[in-house]
C-alpha cells in the first residue's frame, strides 16, 4: 500500500512575538450585511460609514489601540480582543481614518512598534 501523503509538502506556520502592527485597513462605506455579521452598531448610517480593522502583537496592545481609537473622536468600539490582538472600530469615515492614522503614529513614533501603513478601500 502506498504512502497517500508521498509528494504532499507539511508547512508549519507560527507567530513570533514582536511588537508591529500588521494590518490595517479601512473599509468605507460597507454594506449593512457586514454590520449585522461582525454583530457592530447597527444604527449607523450606511452612506458614510466606515469600519476599521488592525490587528497586532502583542496580542494585549488591542487595549491601548482601543483607548487611542475612542479618544480620538467619534468612533464607536466594535471589538477589542486582548488574545489575538484584533481591533475593530466603527463610525463616520473620516472619523476611522482619523482614529486609524493616530494609533499607527502612536505605535511608530512612541512605542517603537512596526507599522504597516493604513490602507483603504
Amino acid at each position: 500500500m502506498a504512502n497517500e501523503h508521498e509528494g504532499q509538502i507539511r508547512i508549519v506556520q507560527e507567530t513570533v512575538a514582536g511588537k508591529e502592527i500588521t494590518f490595517a485597513h479601512v473599509m468605507g462605506g460597507p454594506d449593512p450585511i457586514i454590520y449585522q455579521k461582525l454583530g457592530l452598531n447597527p444604527q449607523v448610517d450606511y452612506r458614510s460609514s466606515a469600519i476599521g480593522i488592525m490587528n497586532m502583537t502583542p496580542p494585549e496592545s488591542a487595549v491601548i489601540a482601543s483607548d487611542i481609537a475612542v479618544k480620538s473622536g467619534n468612533i464607536y468600539l466594535g471589538f477589542a480582543d486582548r488574545f489575538t490582538g484584533t481591533l475593530i472600530i466603527t463610525g463616520e469615515i473620516s472619523d476611522v481614518m482619523s482614529a486609524m492614522n493616530e494609533i499607527v503614529e502612536y505605535f511608530r513614533d512612541s512605542l517603537e512598534y512596526v507599522v504597516c501603513k493604513v490602507t483603504k478601500r
